[in-house]
């Protein structure tokens, strides 16, 4: 297939995705005159929060908008497996806020978020300032469960440096990257699986595929072995197909009856041991454990027992915590995955239920659409779909709508999707942060 012949199918992609996105709602008009001294605060920059803050503004023009993130740039998840494979580097998936502040005149508080006291209807910084609000959106991502937090025995913070998770994009990624690097041909690739819920479901298998496509230019006799806390995983048949296609036996999964499940870990020797006590051996290990909201969502009382934060699946206000809506991967939202898409999805829809609601107005209900897709290796992509809405409060799939990429196509789709999951980087990023 020609460059142009993709690049018209490419064009057609963005026509069909445009057509989707004119289908959502829309955000609800400026906020009235008399409401134009309200003061909505987003914690979190990343694609739920950085979405909200530019979306707040966009449609409410005279809003005061204020972004609380520490830092003055953002990394973001996907496309960071592509750095682990050498097809990217860091600076091209690090986006910048000045958009945020020049262009739509959000305000940025360099600082962390570290409480929220919803009656005062205020924000404490970790400087000791505090910030008051209106309304409150909260986009803060995930943490890591330490060992005393149903983590994995032995995974502490120290062991980071021994055996990366790389889940939080930047040094982590860097390091494992150099790992892997100096990791001599015929070594052993470890990767421990979580177990759900956590961010990104089809992001370990993206992993090991771009480890993998590294490792059959570099490092040929290398093996790769994911150990997973899952019985199965997102996209598996097509991930499964595309690993036999392009990698033969480089690649081995062990399902969580098969003694796949990472209970603890010795840093020092780079061993994992399984639930029944299968002790593996790494040259680079990749531990991902399993997860939870982020400190300031499960401190403030945003999150209930599960560790993750209940909302109102139309409008993503906490069903805990009045005024707050919580969006991105802290939310529980299923069927929703914790997804980049989703999170920019849910950014959108919570900025227009906070600007009907300073207007004394009723929010819409919301309908959304997700897309994931992974890279498999060099021109071979894979994807899956999902449509949404919000129904009693609750979000639920539409039936008949979404499926993933069909298992009998040929090469040239498997291009194309490759050329579509590009575009869709660039385009999200694009609404993000331009």
């Amino acid at each position: 297939m020609s460059k142009r012949e993709i690049s018209r199918l490419s064009r057609r992609r963005f026509t069909q995705l445009a057509a989707a996105a004119a289908a959502a709602p829309l955000l609800a008009p400026a906020v009235a005159r008399g409401q134009a001294a309200a003061h909505v605060v987003v914690v979190g920059g990343g694609f739920g929060g950085a979405t909200a803050a530019k979306y707040l503004k966009k449609k409410a023009p005279d809003l005061r908008v204020t972004l609380v993130e520490p830092n003055e740039s953002f990394i973001t998840c996907p496309y960071s497996n592509l750095v682990l494979a050498g097809w990217r580097d860091l600076p091209s998936i690090t986006h910048s806020y000045a958009a945020l502040r020049d262009r739509w005149g959000v305000e940025q508080v360099r600082d962390e978020a570290v409480g929220i006291d919803a009656d005062a209807r205020t924000v404490t910084l970790a400087g000791g300032d505090s910030l008051s609000y209106d309304r409150l959106i909260v986009s803060p991502g995930i943490d890591l469960r330490p060992p005393e937090e149903g983590g994995i025995a032995g995974y502490d913070e120290a062991a980071h440096e021994a055996m990366p998770h790389a889940w939080k994009p930047g040094a982590q990624t860097l390091l494992l990257r150099r790992q892997l690097e100096a990791m001599e041909d015929g070594g052993t690739f470890v990767l421990a699986a979580p177990p759900n819920p956590f961010r990104c479901p089809p992001g370990p298998y993206e992993r090991a595929s771009m480890i993998a496509a590294y490792f059959k230019a570099a490092k040929p006799n290398s093996k790769i072995l994911i150990l997973d806390a899952k019985e199965r995983f997102s996209k598996q048949g097509l991930f499964q197909q595309g690993w036999a296609q392009h990698y033969g036996e480089m690649i081995e999964w062990v399902s969580l009856s098969a003694d796949g499940k990472v209970v603890e870990v010795d840093p020092a020797s780079k061993t994992l041991i399984t639930e029944f006590g299968m002790e593996h051996t790494a040259d680079v290990a990749n531990v991902v454990p399993p997860q939870y909201a982020k400190a300031i969502a499960r401190n403030s009382g945003l999150a209930d027992e599960s560790g993750w934060c209940p909302v109102d699946g139309r409008t993503f206000e906490s069903a805990l915590m009045p005024g707050v809506h919580v969006v991105g991967d802290a939310s529980i939202a299923s069927p929703m995955p914790k997804s980049g898409f989703a999170a920019n999805s849910q950014g959108k829809t919570a900025a227009d239920a906070v600007v009907a609601l300073l207007a004394e107005r009723e929010p819409g209900n919301p309908a959304w659409v997700n897309t994931c897709y992974s890279h498999v290796a060099p021109d071979y992509a894979i994807s899956v779909a999902g449509v949404y809405k919000a129904v009693d409060g609750k979000i639920v799939s539409i039936e008949g709508s979404g499926g993933v990429s069909p298992t009998d196509a040929d090469d040239q789709v498997r291009q194309l999707e490759s050329v579509y999951a590009d575009a869709w980087y660039d385009s999200i990023t694009s609404d993000m942060f331009s």
